[in-house]
């Protein structure tokens, strides 16, 4: 059985283990009866060692993919084979995820985007090609003893980062652990060592064999973590950044002896760490300035960065498709890098026409962006500081009265297209269109009006192009 081998005092992290009703427990007699060996490895091991939650399994197993899928069907709630061709099978269990991969080393043709695999028929082995040695450690689950070939558990306590094998022979089988180096240093608040980033600078060029879907992955999980400016500023110094995105590099711009200017760079992660861990919000917060380089000029007042919002919002939109984000990422993103300036262009206060196109224009990033333009401020002068925060306390303010008295989150004319081509006798096309448009600049400077008075402006237009008298609204519309 599989508790009859368990030492008689268990780490208190790693009594969950021991559960009969867990999956660990469960598939270690599985694989034990049929005479296969099975290990948890990976990320669950280290969170075990960290005490943090652990709701997906990793397993390693002498087990060849197809002798896994033979022993965990039945027992598991639904198997997938996606994986099986790269030696994994997974499957839920219970709302756990499980992935069981067959010993194994990974290894990349120089010129390929996907691994060649061949098995190993050990767990040492299948440990050293794994990332980072705190990734590296696996329990044998029918003792729960740890197999820690190349320390992982002295780096878990060191809160190190540093590869099993030479960091060269590590970042060539799978260049993608250059990036996910900085991913962990900023999930875990773990710092590489020296030799790994110097490894990463030696070899970053050779990210680019890298699918543009993975390499997005990894950035992605990076920027949801509570902090991850200086993992960010690590990519940079590296020159990863250079191999994936450009953009950000090129904001550590030269300053000008005489009209100094902030660095762009540094404010960049300042903006990146303020924001909510929030996907789109923190890939806006990332991109925001990219526009600044192309646009910068020095006058008499000093350096400028004239229309950086419209430039930085196209860049970012390239930027985001190349990394194959999906689309409605992109235009959310794209839109908040061009508005965030908007509230700065109205320091004279807040009008009713400009709340409402503000809110028009945002749609349903009302909140991201305004939670962006707040973050945007890391000005040393708090005495601008606190000009630009009252400046959006008054926008969030005057919104909120305004949306009191009017359908603030709803802009739209009182009548629509379709009344619009029966009143007029039209068909569809760019006139009705242009006709809408009108409507809504109307009720955007002007606020709430009825269908009669809308009917009225129709039929003003269409005095003024020459269109026959459509003559009063319907008198349904005016009652």
């Amino acid at each position: 059985m599989f508790t009859d081998n368990l030492p008689s005092v268990i780490p208190k992290r790693l009594e969950f283990l021991t559960s009969p009703e867990l999956p660990p427990s469960q598939l270690a007699r599985i694989f034990s009866e049929a005479g296969e060996e099975l290990y948890l490895v990976g990320g669950s091991v280290r969170d075990a060692f960290l005490e943090r939650e652990v709701t997906d399994y990793d397993f390693a197993t002498s087990a060849p993919p197809k002798r896994s899928l033979e022993l965990i069907k039945g027992w598991a709630d639904a198997v997938y084979e996606v994986g099986a061709a790269f030696g994994t099978v997974g499957a839920v269990k219970d709302g756990h995820g499980i992935e069981i991969t067959t010993f194994r080393q990974e290894v990349y043709r120089d010129d390929s985007r996907k691994p060649r695999v061949t098995y190993s028929d050990n767990v040492e082995t299948d440990l050293s090609r794994r990332d980072f040695t705190v990734n590296a450690i696996a329990l044998k689950l029918d003792t729960l003893e740890p197999v820690d070939p190349f320390g992982g558990l002295a780096d878990l306590a060191a809160r190190r980062l540093r590869t099993p094998l030479e960091p060269e022979i590590s970042f060539s089988d799978d260049p993608l652990r250059m990036l996910r180096l900085f991913r962990f240093q900023a999930t875990l608040d773990f710092t590489p060592d020296e030799e790994t980033l110097d490894a990463v600078t030696r070899m970053a060029e050779r990210l680019k064999i890298v699918s543009a879907e993975r390499i997005r992955d990894e950035l992605s999980k990076l920027l949801v973590a509570p902090r991850p400016g200086e993992a960010l500023r690590a990519i940079v110094e590296t020159g990863l950044a250079d191999h994936f995105l450009p953009e950000l590099s090129r904001l550590a711009m030269e300053q000008d002896p005489k009209q100094r200017h902030k660095d762009v760079l540094a404010h960049t992660f300042a903006v990146v760490d303020k924001t909510s861990p929030d996907l789109v919000l923190r890939l806006a917060a990332l991109l925001h300035d990219i526009g600044k380089p192309d646009t910068r000029q020095f006058g008499p007042d000093g350096v400028s960065f004239h229309h950086h919002e419209v430039v930085g919002a196209r860049m970012a939109r390239k930027r985001l498709q190349a990394l194959r984000y999906p689309r409605e990422v992109v235009d959310d993103v794209s839109k908040l890098v061009f508005l965030h300036l908007r509230p700065h262009t109205l320091k004279l206060g807040w009008t009713d026409s400009a709340v409402r196109r503000y809110v028009r224009d945002a749609g349903h990033l009302l909140d991201r962006l305004n939670e962006l333009v707040r973050c945007d401020v890391t000005t040393a002068n708090k005495k601008r500081e606190l000009a630009i925060q009252r400046r959006i306390d008054e926008l969030e303010e005057r919104i909120a009265i305004l949306s009191k008295k009017e359908e603030l989150a709803r802009l739209r004319p009182p009548i629509n297209g379709h009344q619009v081509m029966s009143y007029l006798g039209i068909e569809p096309g760019p006139m009705v269109g242009e006709i809408m448009d009108m409507l809504l600049e109307h009720r955007i400077e002007h606020g709430p009006y009825t269908p009669a008075e809308a009917y009225e402006i129709v039929r003003a237009w269409a005095a003024e192009k020459g269109i026959p008298d459509p003559g009063p609204p319907p008198q349904s519309e005016e009652e």
